[in-house]
């Protein structure tokens, strides 16, 4: 369930009262008249179920109340009590199932913001996975896809695909692109010192390498993988299963490939950075596509529960 804390203008108490109640799958609402002071207003406090989250937080922004007070959520992780279970039966749908866009739009957003911390992350990442595609060890390369940060802007674009947030699509590209340049050009660098020092060779990158010599070699494969991880990856933020993201970080080729491209660059052997490029797009498009369509997916899915529960008697 979800805990929803609400600062309602007081003039507004009573409607965003009878909002809660009328929703489905609500319990343990509380009204404190005046016990906010910044901004002032009444504290309204309930619980909802996951299934009808979005639809009373819906309701709640359209009566202004995030323009002249604030809705918080939180999830529950324990709630004993009887009142709790009963509502949670009478709402459509499972818990597991349900997505509170509202939710989902705020993660990605900040998951999808260019900072510092996320372009370290994926340096490091990438300069991980050079280690282990000189090396031809598969277990640097399985670190390096964990470490990886990228799924945050891949995932921001998919739901301001399906939100039509414009602005917010350029921006998680924006995030996306500039992250794996920056990341590749250090680790261009970092090939460069390495080879002076002379623990990377040519011939090691260009050696058969069986363990890793996939990552510049495309096919199909890589968009089908690419194509099941994104939805994967898609229905773990949305059903708030976040362990299953390290599994869809470490079966994907972003990361691997941008090394790949980065150090073979370092050595011009541009044969292996435009394949290394091309396994790069294979993944992030296979991802994007997915996952904006197992958002559309999981839309119409609860838009059809939600006509099926207007039309009882």
């Amino acid at each position: 369930m979800l805990h929803l804390r609400l600062i309602v203008p007081a003039e507004l108490t009573e409607e965003v009262v009878q909002t809660v109640e009328k929703t489905v799958g609500t319990t343990h609402l509380v009204v404190l008249p005046g016990a906010a002071r910044n901004p002032e207003g009444d504290l309204v406090l309930c619980d909802v179920t996951r299934e009808l989250g979005h639809k009373l937080i819906a309701d709640l922004r359209a009566l202004g109340i995030e323009e002249h007070g604030s809705i918080a959520v939180e999830n529950i992780d324990l709630s004993l009590s009887r009142r709790a279970e009963q509502a949670a039966q009478e709402a459509p749908g499972e818990a597991a199932d349900a997505v509170v866009w509202e939710q989902l739009t705020e993660a990605t957003h900040e998951e999808s913001t260019l900072t510092i911390t996320y372009v370290a992350f994926l340096a490091l990442a990438t300069m991980i996975a050079a280690c282990g595609v000189v090396l031809d060890n598969a277990i640097l390369i399985v670190g390096a896809m964990a470490v990886g940060p990228e799924f945050g802007p891949l995932a921001g674009i998919c739901v301001a695909l399906v939100q039509k947030l414009r602005r917010r699509v350029w921006r998680s590209l924006f995030t996306l692109v500039l992250g794996f340049a920056v990341a590749m050009v250090v680790t261009v660098v970092f090939s460069t010192v390495m080879d002076a020092a002379g623990l990377f060779s040519i011939a090691q990158l260009e050696a058969a390498r069986p363990n890793t010599g996939f990552i510049y070699r495309p096919d199909w494969f890589s968009f089908v993988v690419a194509l099941l991880a994104g939805s994967a990856g898609t229905l773990s933020l949305t059903s708030a299963k976040s362990g299953a993201l390290v599994g869809v970080a470490i079966s994907v080729t972003t990361v691997p490939a941008a090394a790949n491209a980065a150090v073979a660059f370092s050595y011009g052997d541009f044969h292996q950075a435009w394949g290394s490029t091309e396994q790069l797009a294979f993944n992030l498009g296979g991802i994007i596509l997915a996952g904006t369509l197992t958002l559309l997916a999981q839309k119409a899915l609860w838009a059809s529960q939600r006509g099926r529960m207007a039309r009882r008697p």
